[in-house]
Parts: structure tokens; sequence; C-alpha cells
């Protein structure tokens, strides 16, 4: 299926592993140009080098950083079609999971909400104005399940997700008529370097349960969150979602949010 894609141009933050990497080896696959946004290119990301892709190393708890990524994408190809903030989840320096509603500080929060809301209502501010003159532009915002269901767990992370989807709705509700349209993907867990680095969730996991990260990986996570799948998504999964959100065979589709969690949901 043709997702016309080509020629488009897009920014996709957190670009050099995980979700992002496969978001922007996909748009790169369906003819887009691409600005990755990134900490450090990685040789991942350098692999798929070429005219159609360009590499900002940017971190977005900086707050100029998202509207430098967005000139760059128009100085470079000449406008704005799609904006992916995949960018999320610890910020830099901390690890999740953590455990307890009394274990983040004031400071864990503020991060945790610079990172994964403040950092993508900044590129969603700087990118409008050229979304505006595209004619079929879409925001897709990476959000988590964990937005949607608090837990004992990660309370400041839950939080900054579920703010996050709340702006999605409230951008979409006042965009879509202008022809931006704003759609949320959710993922649940994800087998990403969050997972699989060493000290990454798999480790936490494994020192708080007595297990290892391999039984972790290959079926303890997905037994302990009860997922129907009885595995880990894999990021090119979600970046199919994206992909598809962020093509113009989406028209109709804005303001809402769609789930890749392995069965994490129950909820109707």
């Amino acid at each position: 299926m043709d997702m016309r894609l080509a020629g488009r141009v897009a920014v996709v933050t957190g670009a050099s592993k995980g979700i992002g990497l496969a978001v922007t080896r996909t748009l790169l696959d369906e003819g887009a140009k691409v600005v990755a946004v990134s900490r450090k290119a990685g040789a991942e990301l350098d692999a798929l080098a070429g005219p159609n892709l360009v590499h900002v190393a940017a971190d977005l708890m900086d707050p100029d950083a998202p509207a430098l990524a967005v000139e760059r994408a128009v100085e470079v190809f000449g406008g704005l079609d799609v904006l992916v903030n995949n960018a999320g989840g610890p910020p830099p320096g901390a690890t999740l999971p953590r455990f307890g509603f009394q274990t983040p500080s004031d400071d864990d929060w503020r991060d945790m909400f610079e990172f994964n809301v403040f950092g993508v209502v900044r590129a969603v501010r700087a990118a409008i104005p050229h979304l505006l003159k595209s004619d079929a532009a879409a925001i897709v915002n990476v959000s988590s399940v964990n937005g949607r269901r608090p837990g004992p767990m990660n309370s400041d992370y839950n939080a900054a997700k579920a703010a996050l989807n709340n702006v999605a709705k409230g951008l979409s509700e006042e965009f879509a008529p202008q022809g931006i349209r704003v759609n949320t993907v959710s993922p649940g867990p994800v087998r990403t370097p969050w997972w699989t680095d060493e000290g990454g969730a798999a480790d936490i996991i494994a020192g708080a349960t007595g297990s290892d990260r391999d039984a972790v990986l290959d079926g303890g996570a997905a037994q302990m969150m009860a997922l129907t799948t009885g595995r880990l998504a894999d990021p090119q999964e979600v970046a199919d979602v994206v992909a598809l959100l962020a093509s113009p065979r989406s028209g109709s589709t804005t303001g809402a949010e769609f789930v890749v969690d392995s069965g994490f949901l129950k909820e109707i």
C-alpha cells in the first residue's frame, strides 16, 4: 500500500534507537525526508544516512532544542508536514521503573514532565506555523498505556503521559479545522534499549524479583504484566502505526489514541 509519504518532510524526536529509530527507518522507506533528533546519532541511525536524512543533535531538556530542530527541517527540506514526538520515558540520567509513590523527588517529577510534556509542547508550538502551510499535516505523539492505567510504579511517568494524552486531544480539537491532524500512539512494553540496556528495566525488575534479565525479557515481564501475546512488542510494530497515522491515508483520523500493547489493557 502506498502511504503517500514520498517527498513529505518529517521531524522525529528520540530517533537514534528503539521506536524512534524504527519510525525514522519506516518513513525513509516510504520516501519521506526525515530530520532525526537525538542527543547522539548512534551506529544504527548512521547506517540510514542519505540525502533524505538529516540528524540534529539536541537535548530536548533544553527549552530551545525543539524549535531548532523544526527550523532545521524547514531550512534543509523547505517545509514541514509531519511531527512525530517520540522522545520520552526516563529523562537523561534517570532509570525506570521506580517503585512506590515516595520514591521520586520533586526534581524527579519536574524532570519527568520537562522531558515528556514540555518538550512536546515546545516542539508542537514551533511546528504549527509550518504545518499550517502543509496540505496534509500530521502530529503523532508517542505516549504510553501507563497514561491510562495508574499503578504503584512510575507515578511521575504515568502522570506525565496522561497529561500528554490530554494535550493531544485538545490540539486535535483546535487544529483539525485548520488542517493539522493530531493523534496518539500508546505502546505497552516494547523491547527497546529502555528494557535491554545494562542497568535498564530488565535488570531492575530482575533484581527486585530475584530473577535474571533473560528470564524477564523472554517471558517474565510479559507474565508479570499479563500480556496476552506473551511477549514484549517489537519497535517496528509501533512504527507501522505511527507511519499510518502520519500518512494522508488517515485523513479523517484525528484526536484518536491507538494502543500497541501486547494486550496489556483489558478495559473496554
